[in-house]
């Protein structure tokens, strides 16, 4: 059914407001946050009759929730079986010389971000890694960015790295395996290079002074039995991912086996970025109305300079766009110009479009939700990353980790 004319200036209008509020990440003289802006643009839509309750619900992407929801409640069994606790103790006594606590803080949260969500990784790491470095006496700035920045390019290398390849995954039906196979050299890639370029910007902050004490490092808390029920889940989980098990079926038992214990679930819950839910349910209301009417008057089909070489063309706009609205809603944005390319191109820049939104988040520190939970949680304590600050490092390695990205997707095809 065609909409009438007033339609396509009213849903603009509704969409053009609610990604600026995004933007900015707030409205002025409102205490609202981003998820509640995303999910007053989607009532909007709803009650200036754009959509239907039936096509709102049918427009939700149920299986990134439950894959999101399910990854979520996955790493907090981990946090609370004391994992991350016990892995950076390991850290502390075998590598507290400066440069090797920054690789292996680099390491794990780029190879934890890879398989689990990076945002939830950042939030079970960053206290750690704060106290870690409190106790051997090092300089907390520059394994802070490297955590952050790591787990941005480290989760580049599948589905269930970040909330976006999650979206990414759903709507284009790339295998998990090949999704792997096709990124994860990317982010071993980009995951040396963040260490060189943190290494250089930090060279002497991280200057070698000798081996720091950790002998008095307490030991921490660890329950050994769900600690082993956590990680057998895990490891099963990501190779039923990786054998091509439907993914959000998979974090979905995954949750349902681990709450099947005597853990209270509240602790659990409180792990859950419930509004990082509702932020995405809201955006895909929104964007549905908006492509709905408006998109499908652009002829996207005509767009041939995009759609014959996608990954250059993809990535640039998505770098710009991820950095104006966030990654996630940029990436929403993108799905009717990735159904208007052929078979081989859209599978390129469904990849392209995963590689080039993960990779922009490292830019500036409200590039990615990541950046925002290591800089809010360090200010907590008294340490203050800042804008300028991060920039030192996230301006050379988003343009150096995007470019290998791209010429990596140019030049590879298997």
């Amino acid at each position: 059914m065609t909409p009438p004319p007033a339609s396509i200036p009213l849903v603009s209008t509704i969409f053009g407001l609610t990604y600026l509020a995004l933007a900015v990440g707030k409205v002025p003289g409102l205490r609202i946050d981003r998820s509640g802006i995303a999910l007053v643009g989607a009532a909007a839509m709803l009650g200036f009759g754009v959509m239907g309750l039936h096509d709102a619900a049918k427009a939700v992407d149920y299986e990134t929730l439950i894959l999101l929801f399910g990854m979520m409640v996955l790493v907090a069994f981990l946090r609370l079986s004391g994992f991350f606790a016990l892995a950076t103790e390991r850290i502390a006594e075998r590598f507290s010389s400066p440069r090797a606590l920054l690789a292996v803080t680099i390491g794990l949260s780029g190879v934890l971000s890879a398989f689990l969500v990076n945002d939830v990784v950042c939030v079970a790491l960053t206290p750690l890694v704060l106290d870690l470095t409190r106790r051997l006496k090092r300089p907390p700035i520059p394994y802070l960015v490297g955590l952050a920045t790591a787990s941005n390019v480290g989760s580049v290398a599948t589905i269930t790295g970040n909330p976006q390849n999650i979206i990414i995954g759903s709507h284009s039906h790339i295998p998990y395996l090949r999704f792997a196979a096709r990124l994860a050299p990317v982010a071993a890639i980009g995951l040396v290079l963040t260490f060189l370029v943190v290494a250089l910007v930090y060279r002497e902050a991280l200057a070698d002074d000798g081996e720091a004490e950790a002998g008095d490092l307490p030991r921490p808390r660890v329950d050994r039995g769900l600690m082993a029920k956590s990680v057998g889940v895990a490891l099963l989980t990501v190779g039923l991912f990786f054998a091509g098990y439907p993914i959000a079926l998979v974090a979905l038992g995954a949750a349902a086996v681990l709450l099947l214990g005597r853990v209270r679930p509240e602790k659990v819950y409180e792990s859950v970025d419930w509004p990082l839910l509702v932020m995405f349910a809201g955006l895909f209301v929104v964007v549905h109305g908006f492509e709905e009417v408006v998109v499908r008057t652009w002829g996207i089909d005509r767009w041939h300079s995009l759609l014959d070489s996608p990954v250059v063309a993809v990535s640039g706009l998505s770098v710009v766009l991820s950095n104006l609205v966030s990654n996630v809603p940029a990436v929403l944005l993108f799905e009717p110009l990735m159904n208007a390319m052929s078979g081989a191109n859209r599978e390129q820049a469904w990849l392209a479009l995963a590689m080039s939104s993960t990779l922009a988040g490292n830019l500036t520190v409200l590039g990615s939700v990541a950046n925002l939970i290591v800089v809010e949680n360090a200010r907590r304590v008294g340490t203050d990353l800042g804008f300028v600050e991060y920039l030192k490092v996230g301006v050379p390695l988003t343009i150096l980790t995007t470019l290998v990205g791209v010429a990596w997707l140019y030049f590879t095809h298997y």
